[in-house]
Protein backbone atom coordinates (compact mmCIF):
# COMPACT_ATOMS: atom_id res chain seq x y z
CA UNK A 1 0.00 0.00 0.00
CA UNK A 2 1.21 3.27 -0.71
CA UNK A 3 0.49 6.42 1.42
CA UNK A 4 1.56 9.48 -0.45
CA UNK A 5 1.42 12.80 2.12
CA UNK A 6 1.42 16.21 0.78
CA UNK A 7 3.30 18.68 3.35
CA UNK A 8 1.78 21.90 2.68
CA UNK A 9 1.77 25.39 4.06
CA UNK A 10 -0.81 24.77 7.04
CA UNK A 11 2.27 22.17 8.10
CA UNK A 12 4.86 24.70 7.63
CA UNK A 13 2.88 27.19 9.45
CA UNK A 14 2.21 24.60 12.36
CA UNK A 15 5.43 23.61 12.90
CA UNK A 16 7.75 26.50 12.44
CA UNK A 17 5.17 28.41 14.88
CA UNK A 18 6.14 25.64 17.70
CA UNK A 19 10.07 25.47 16.56
CA UNK A 20 9.68 29.66 17.18
CA UNK A 21 7.69 29.70 20.39
CA UNK A 22 10.38 27.67 22.59
CA UNK A 23 13.30 28.19 24.20
CA UNK A 24 13.94 25.02 25.87
CA UNK A 25 15.50 22.57 23.42
CA UNK A 26 13.81 19.25 24.89
CA UNK A 27 10.36 20.88 24.62
CA UNK A 28 10.50 21.63 21.24
CA UNK A 29 11.77 18.64 19.92
CA UNK A 30 8.84 16.80 21.61
CA UNK A 31 6.55 19.60 19.93
CA UNK A 32 7.93 18.87 16.85
CA UNK A 33 7.40 15.31 16.88
CA UNK A 34 4.49 15.30 18.09
CA UNK A 35 2.92 17.64 15.74
CA UNK A 36 4.87 15.81 13.11
CA UNK A 37 3.11 12.57 13.85
CA UNK A 38 -0.47 13.82 14.30
CA UNK A 39 -0.13 16.10 10.84
CA UNK A 40 1.22 13.37 9.08
CA UNK A 41 -0.77 10.40 10.06
CA UNK A 42 1.99 8.20 11.17
CA UNK A 43 3.26 6.26 13.80
CA UNK A 44 5.89 7.78 15.55
CA UNK A 45 8.31 10.68 15.41
CA UNK A 46 12.24 10.80 16.66
CA UNK A 47 14.17 13.74 16.58
CA UNK A 48 17.57 13.09 17.02
CA UNK A 49 21.11 14.82 18.39
CA UNK A 50 24.58 13.66 16.96
CA UNK A 51 27.11 13.14 19.31
CA UNK A 52 30.51 13.62 16.93
CA UNK A 53 32.74 11.74 20.37
CA UNK A 54 30.40 8.73 21.01
CA UNK A 55 29.50 8.83 16.98
CA UNK A 56 25.85 8.36 18.37
CA UNK A 57 22.17 9.28 17.29
CA UNK A 58 21.17 10.34 20.72
CA UNK A 59 17.37 10.83 21.02
CA UNK A 60 16.19 14.33 21.99
CA UNK A 61 12.47 13.79 21.76
CA UNK A 62 10.23 11.01 20.72
CA UNK A 63 6.52 10.30 20.13
CA UNK A 64 4.72 7.51 19.27
CA UNK A 65 7.34 4.84 19.88
CA UNK A 66 6.98 2.42 22.77
CA UNK A 67 10.13 2.75 25.85
CA UNK A 68 11.50 -0.69 24.71
CA UNK A 69 11.92 0.46 21.08
CA UNK A 70 13.21 3.36 22.01
CA UNK A 71 15.83 1.85 24.85
CA UNK A 72 16.74 -0.68 22.31
CA UNK A 73 20.59 0.09 22.54
CA UNK A 74 22.90 3.03 20.93
CA UNK A 75 22.27 4.18 17.62
CA UNK A 76 25.19 4.59 16.59
CA UNK A 77 25.48 6.80 13.18
CA UNK A 78 27.65 4.52 10.93
CA UNK A 79 25.15 1.57 11.37
CA UNK A 80 21.81 3.31 11.14
CA UNK A 81 20.66 4.30 8.10
CA UNK A 82 24.59 5.86 7.93
CA UNK A 83 23.52 8.26 4.77
CA UNK A 84 21.83 10.56 6.81
CA UNK A 85 24.57 11.29 8.82
CA UNK A 86 26.38 11.63 5.09
CA UNK A 87 23.67 14.37 4.55
CA UNK A 88 20.64 12.42 2.22
CA UNK A 89 17.75 12.23 2.89
CA UNK A 90 16.82 8.10 2.76
CA UNK A 91 13.12 6.79 1.85
CA UNK A 92 13.13 3.20 3.50
CA UNK A 93 9.57 2.12 1.50
CA UNK A 94 9.27 -1.71 3.50
CA UNK A 95 11.95 -2.26 6.35
CA UNK A 96 11.92 -5.37 5.31
CA UNK A 97 13.66 -5.00 2.37
CA UNK A 98 16.72 -3.29 2.96
CA UNK A 99 20.02 -3.90 5.50
CA UNK A 100 20.41 -0.10 5.99
CA UNK A 101 18.83 -0.45 9.98
CA UNK A 102 20.90 -1.03 12.67
CA UNK A 103 17.80 -3.00 14.50
CA UNK A 104 15.87 -4.54 11.76
CA UNK A 105 13.93 -6.98 13.96
CA UNK A 106 13.40 -4.37 16.60
CA UNK A 107 11.58 -2.14 14.50
CA UNK A 108 9.37 -5.23 12.82
CA UNK A 109 8.28 -5.81 16.40
CA UNK A 110 7.65 -2.52 17.32
CA UNK A 111 5.30 -2.35 14.10
CA UNK A 112 7.23 -0.40 12.12
CA UNK A 113 6.78 -1.08 8.20
CA UNK A 114 8.47 2.35 6.52
CA UNK A 115 11.18 4.61 8.19
CA UNK A 116 11.54 8.34 6.62
CA UNK A 117 15.32 9.35 8.17
CA UNK A 118 16.23 12.99 7.50
CA UNK A 119 20.02 15.03 7.89
CA UNK A 120 19.56 17.72 10.55
CA UNK A 121 21.79 20.33 9.23
CA UNK A 122 23.69 23.86 9.86
CA UNK A 123 25.59 25.55 7.61
CA UNK A 124 26.48 21.96 5.54
CA UNK A 125 27.03 20.01 8.32
CA UNK A 126 24.83 16.87 10.02
CA UNK A 127 23.97 18.11 14.08
CA UNK A 128 21.61 15.08 13.76
CA UNK A 129 18.74 13.24 12.01
CA UNK A 130 14.65 13.55 11.99
CA UNK A 131 13.06 10.14 11.81
CA UNK A 132 9.67 9.41 10.77
CA UNK A 133 8.11 5.74 11.38
CA UNK A 134 4.79 4.28 9.32
CA UNK A 135 3.23 1.24 9.94
CA UNK A 136 2.45 0.81 6.14
CA UNK A 137 4.50 0.70 3.45
CA UNK A 138 5.54 4.59 2.37
CA UNK A 139 6.22 5.75 -1.27
CA UNK A 140 6.71 9.42 -0.76
CA UNK A 141 7.24 11.85 -3.66
CA UNK A 142 10.31 14.32 -4.05
CA UNK A 143 8.18 17.25 -3.02
CA UNK A 144 7.44 15.77 0.16
CA UNK A 145 11.29 15.18 0.57
CA UNK A 146 12.50 18.14 -0.31
CA UNK A 147 9.37 19.80 1.83
CA UNK A 148 10.28 17.82 4.84
CA UNK A 149 14.97 18.83 4.33
CA UNK A 150 13.42 22.17 4.52
CA UNK A 151 11.67 21.42 7.98
CA UNK A 152 14.99 19.51 9.19
CA UNK A 153 16.98 22.80 8.25
CA UNK A 154 14.34 24.59 10.37
CA UNK A 155 15.02 22.67 13.20
CA UNK A 156 18.87 22.64 12.64
CA UNK A 157 18.72 26.42 12.72
CA UNK A 158 15.90 26.46 16.25
CA UNK A 159 18.72 23.87 18.00
CA UNK A 160 21.18 25.96 17.62
CA UNK A 161 19.20 29.11 18.68
CA UNK A 162 18.27 27.27 21.04
CA UNK A 163 21.70 25.97 22.58
CA UNK A 164 23.13 29.36 22.02
CA UNK A 165 20.28 31.34 24.03
CA UNK A 166 20.67 28.56 26.81
CA UNK A 167 25.04 29.01 26.94
CA UNK A 168 24.23 32.93 26.84
CA UNK A 169 21.50 32.86 30.06
CA UNK A 170 24.44 30.42 31.69
CA UNK A 171 27.12 33.26 31.01
CA UNK A 172 24.69 35.87 32.35
CA UNK A 173 24.24 34.09 35.30
CA UNK A 174 27.88 33.77 35.93
CA UNK A 175 28.65 37.09 35.34
CA UNK A 176 25.60 38.26 37.37
CA UNK A 177 27.04 36.02 40.35
CA UNK A 178 30.64 37.43 39.89
CA UNK A 179 29.33 40.73 39.73
CA UNK A 180 27.08 40.35 43.11
CA UNK A 181 30.23 39.23 44.78
CA UNK A 182 32.51 41.62 44.01
CA UNK A 183 30.01 43.88 45.01
CA UNK A 184 29.72 42.35 48.39
CA UNK A 185 33.77 42.49 49.08
CA UNK A 186 33.65 46.05 48.10
CA UNK A 187 31.02 47.13 51.08
CA UNK A 188 28.77 48.51 48.81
Amino acid sequence: MSKEIKIDIDTFKVVTHAVAQSDNLEIMAGHLAQLLVGMLGIKGCSVFVRNVETDELEPLATFGLSIQYVNKGPVLSEKSISRTIKGEPIVISDISETDLLQYPREAQEEGIRAIVSLPIKLYGRVIGALRLYHRDQWQMPRPDIDSLMLLAEIVGLAMTYTRLLNAMRGVKAAVDDIHSVWLGTQGV
